[in-house]
């Protein structure tokens, strides 16, 4: 990019994840060059599944307390999503995936298949997910899920019927963005059955 100069880095934090000033100068259309400043959160990519049974007419998520929807709204701090993990910077999106599905919601899949590819919130955060849909039925459920107590994740797995599904994205039971995507290109692509 040519309208891009002069990129410095500064670290404000390392806790949990990356927390980065990032000071640079950028060329407006109108030519003029101007400092700027721009704070990213960099906590990895990772990745998202839809698992869904045609069949049953169902699909799996998950709930969860999240900590920073919480502290926007203490209403909504119990989050209904699809299964989701942090990529492993040994293994692909897939394998990752994969892992985290029996991790969280105790199901045993061989393959999943990617769909989609998003930035969570690309004016502040460098995360992309890789998004995935697999068919699940009964006889892949190897435990009852729930995550990892050494991740220290309290997973609630919840089996839906698909048209609730469709409903609790309009009525805004579902607010995560990640899950509200996968379930409109499952329905979109009439996986839902």
């Amino acid at each position: 990019m040519d309208n891009l100069r002069n990129i410095e880095h500064i670290n404000l934090s390392d806790a949990w994840a990356k927390l980065d000033r990032i000071d640079y100068d950028f060329q407006f259309k109108n030519g003029k060059w101007e400092k700027l400043s721009r704070e990213t959160y960099n906590r990895g990519d990772g990745t998202a599944i839809l698992l869904y049974n045609s069949e049953k007419g169902t699909v799996i998520l998950t709930r969860q307390f999240r900590m920073p929807i919480y502290e926007n709204n203490k209403l909504e701090g119990m989050s209904i999503e699809a299964c989701a993990g942090a990529i492993d910077k040994s293994k692909s999106p897939e394998e990752t995936i994969i892992s985290e599905v029996e991790e969280e919601v105790g199901y045993n899949i061989s393959s999943a298949k990617q769909v989609l590819t998003a930035y969570s919130s690309p004016g502040a955060m460098t995360e992309k997910m890789y998004l995935f849909v697999a068919e699940f039925d009964d006889s892949m459920k190897i435990s009852e899920g729930g995550g990892l107590e050494t991740e220290n994740e309290e997973i609630e797995v919840l089996e839906i019927p698909s048209s609730k599904v469709i409903k609790m994205v309009e009525n805004q039971e579902i607010i995560d963005a990640k899950t509200i995507m996968l379930i409109q290109y499952a329905q979109i692509n009439n996986l839902l059955g």
